[in-house]
Formats: structure tokens, C-alpha cells, sequence
């Protein structure tokens, strides 16, 4: 018999993800995969400073208040990551290179330098399918109850990369099921919002993990939104915009004939 290497979670750490509100009535189920910047105590931070674990690479910025607060205003049931990005980054194939990030927009990552293969499963094992399996297993207990539910992915931006300003306030990324986000474009710009239609990134690509695996093989209702992060980082303008995009997504999915399969094309 072969030994399994113990977990890199240990008794003191909070659990791989979270279920928040998970008796939520709405037909949604939010995920936010980059919600958290804790790191599990044998992990020891990757060696980074903490300076380094306030930044964007080491979560996004306000998705996670981001994610509860619009939970709570559509009454949905919502799956938050519970360790950093820099673990393992779940919104990647952990075959993709950036999956495990060794230098991160210019910060050297040490404890991600030279990962060996059987490190990257364990991390994989302890972190990334614990997350996926919880989406999984929520999404089956809607379709045990016989409906469809939307899947809504929660993220968020930096205001400047790449030596340009990002003037987009709220992005709406798809790719190849409008159903929810173009009328989400529509009901976001009627209330003022600068929108980005597949900015400052694009749903048609193949790093967006989460939504490809489980909304669009099965051909559920979604979509992935990007709010800009200093929108977030002041709680008045914070509580302002989780209530625009909470209206604006109680206007769309309201719409009945969203809850059905949607055949490949």
C-alpha cells in the first residue's frame, strides 16, 4: 500500500473553500475563485512579504465582500475559495503555466520556484479539486431538485496594467452564450456603469477555467464579472456598486426562460 503525503491544510487552517448562504433560494450559484489571501501555516506565505500578500496577485481585491453581499441581495447560495491564488490559481488547468505562478506582475514568488510535478498534485489535491468539487456537488443539488441554475463568476480587476488605465468600471465576460450578459450590459450601462463587453479580459479565453467547466459543457445560464478594484477598496463606493450590480442582475435574472439547458451550437 502506498502512503499518501499528508494534507499541506493543517488543523489550525480554514478549509479549502467556503458555502456561503447555502440555503439560498434563488436558481444562481455565485463562485469566487480568487476570493481569499490566507495561506495554509506549512506554506509559510511562498516567503513573501506581507506587503507582497496586500496586492492583487495574492487574491482579488473586494471579490470576496463582493461575492457575499451579492449572495445575499439575490438570496443565492455562493462558493468562495478559501487560500490564495498563488497556491494554485483555480481559475486555471493546472496544466496552463500560470496556473502556479513563479514571478507574478514583477513579484518573485520563492516558494513557487521550480515546483516539481508531485508538489503541484499535492497542491492540486488539497486546494483545487476541493474548490471545483464544491461548485460540482451545488450545482447537482440543483439538478436533483429538477431546475437549471445560472452560474455567476465573481472577479476583480486592477484600475492600471500594463502602463494604461483600465476605464472600465464593471466587465462582462462570455463567450459564446449571451443569454445573461447582454441584457447585463444593457441594464448595467442604462445605470450609468462604464461597462467593459469582454473587457479588460475576454471570456473567449481558454484560461477561464471555472465557467468552462462547469457551466458551458452542460449548457447552463452564466457569465463572469470583473469589477474594478478600487471601486471596491472604500466601503461606501463598495456598498454603491454591489447594489448596482445586484439590481441590474435581479432585472436580468428574472427572466424565466434563462433556467433551460442551452444546446452547443
Amino acid at each position: 500500500m502506498i502512503e499518501q503525503p499528508s494534507s499541506l491544510i493543517g488543523p489550525d487552517d480554514p478549509p479549502p473553500y467556503e458555502v456561503f448562504n447555502p440555503d439560498g433560494k434563488a436558481t444562481v450559484l455565485l463562485a469566487c475563485d480568487h476570493a481569499s489571501r490566507a495561506f495554509p501555516e506549512k506554506m509559510n506565505c511562498l516567503g513573501l512579504e506581507p506587503r507582497a500578500l496586500r496586492r492583487h496577485i495574492a487574491s482579488d481585491i473586494g471579490s470576496a465582500d463582493a461575492g457575499r453581499e451579492l449572495a445575499l441581495f439575490l438570496d443565492a447560495p455562493a462558493v468562495l475559495a478559501g487560500y490564495s491564488r498563488l497556491v494554485v490559481d483555480l481559475n486555471r488547468h493546472l496544466d496552463d503555466p500560470t496556473a502556479f505562478l513563479a514571478v507574478s506582475d514583477g513579484e518573485f514568488i520563492p516558494g513557487n520556484h521550480g515546483l516539481t510535478a508531485e508538489e503541484k498534485e499535492r497542491r492540486a489535491r488539497d486546494f483545487f479539486w476541493p474548490y471545483h468539487d464544491a461548485i460540482s456537488h451545488s450545482l447537482a443539488a440543483f439538478e436533483a431538485r429538477g431546475v437549471v441554475p445560472a452560474l455567476i463568476s465573481i472577479h476583480s480587476f486592477t484600475p492600471f496594467f500594463d502602463e494604461r488605465n483600465r476605464p472600465w468600471e464593471i466587465g462582462i465576460l462570455w463567450d459564446q452564450d449571451p443569454r445573461i450578459p447582454i441584457p447585463l450590459i444593457e441594464s448595467l450601462g442604462r445605470r450609468g456603469v462604464c461597462v467593459g463587453d469582454n473587457q479588460p479580459y475576454s471570456g473567449r479565453s481558454p484560461e477561464d477555467y471555472t465557467i468552462d467547466q462547469h457551466a458551458e459543457p452542460a449548457g447552463l445560464p452564466h457569465v463572469s464579472i470583473e469589477i474594478r478594484q478600487d471601486l471596491l477598496e472604500n466601503e461606501e463606493t463598495a456598498r454603491r456598486f454591489h447594489k448596482v450590480l445586484g439590481e441590474a442582475l435581479t432585472e436580468v435574472l428574472k427572466d424565466e426562460e434563462l433556467y433551460r439547458v442551452r444546446s452547443a451550437d
